[in-house]
C-alpha cells in the first residue's frame, strides 16, 4: 500500500508542477529530502522562493485536500525549508512563502501563503 501511495503522490506532484509552471513558477526542486523531512516542490515565483505542499484527494469524503496540511506537517515543512535555505546559502533571501496545491478529483487549486513560518 505504501508503494502505491508514493506512485499516486508522484503522479499528482508532477501534475501540480506542470500547473505551477503554467502559473509562472520556475521549478527548482521536486521531492527535496533531508534528515528533517521532505518538501514536495520548491519553486520560484518571480523573486520569491516558494515551498509547496501537494495534497490529492479523489473525493472530499475526508475534507478538502487543504485541510490535510496539519500544524504538525506545517512545522515539518518549515524546518525542511530552513534547512534548504541554509544548505543552498539562500538564507539572506527574505522572500519566501509556503503554498499548498490541492487537487480534488480533477480540480486543481493553488493556495498562496497557505501558512506562516520563518
Amino acid at each position: 500500500m505504501e508503494k502505491n501511495k508514493r506512485v499516486i503522490g508522484a503522479k499528482y506532484e508532477e501534475i501540480a508542477s506542470l500547473y505551477l509552471q503554467q502559473q509562472g513558477y520556475k521549478i527548482l526542486e521536486k521531492n527535496y529530502r533531508c534528515k528533517l523531512g521532505e518538501i514536495d516542490v520548491i519553486g520560484l515565483d518571480k523573486d520569491t522562493i516558494v515551498f509547496i505542499e501537494v495534497k490529492y484527494r479523489k473525493k472530499d469524503t475526508y475534507g478538502h485536500p487543504f485541510f490535510a496540511v496539519t500544524a504538525k506537517k506545517q512545522k515539518t515543512i518549515y524546518q525542511v525549508a530552513s534547512y534548504y535555505l541554509r544548505e543552498k546559502k539562500l538564507y539572506e533571501n527574505n522572500n519566501y512563502r509556503f503554498d499548498v496545491v490541492g487537487i480534488l478529483g480533477e480540480e486543481i487549486q493553488l493556495l498562496k501563503n497557505a501558512f506562516g513560518g520563518m
